[in-house]
């Protein structure tokens, strides 16, 4: 005779099972994108974020040199 503690392991385990069967049925629908366009968005973002830092670094170069003229008053 179970437990009220088993039962709920059971339940526990069952409810486990249920997910990952779902999860198993969903990736069959994944409509993967092709690898051209993986390459192209990754270049992409390295290019867009290599932008930004330069223009951040440009920006704290204008700061501080602005910042030193301004100590210096």
């Amino acid at each position: 005779m179970m437990n009220g503690s088993d039962k709920k392991q059971n339940e526990t385990i069952e409810s486990i099972k249920a997910y990952f069967k779902g999860v198993k049925a969903e990736w069959g629908r994944i409509s993967w994108p092709e690898r051209r366009q993986i390459v192209a968005e990754t270049l992409s973002v390295i290019v867009i974020v290599f932008v930004f830092t330069v223009a951040i670094y440009c920006m704290d170069l204008i700061f501080k040199g602005l910042l030193s003229l301004v100590n210096k008053i």
